[in-house]
């Protein structure tokens, strides 16, 4: 969430959608009740959703300076 309001979607948008697709993922394993796999794509989402709102945060920062 906190990728999505940072505006990922649009200026990272290949790492976020890579995060999304581990979240659901994640999502899907759990209802089979793969815990070991949910868990894994779980951190893997988390992690790219943190990359993603780290790549949002420096581009909209890069795009304020050139301004």
């Amino acid at each position: 969430m906190a990728a999505k309001e940072e505006g990922a979607d649009v200026h990272a948008p290949n790492t976020y959608r890579k995060a999304e697709d581990f979240y659901l993922k994640a999502k899907s394993s759990y209802r089979r009740k793969y815990f070991n796999k949910a868990k894994e794509y779980a951190m893997a989402s988390k992690s790219l959703s943190e990359q993603a709102e780290y790549q949002s945060k420096r581009k909209k920062a890069l795009e304020g300076n050139a301004e």
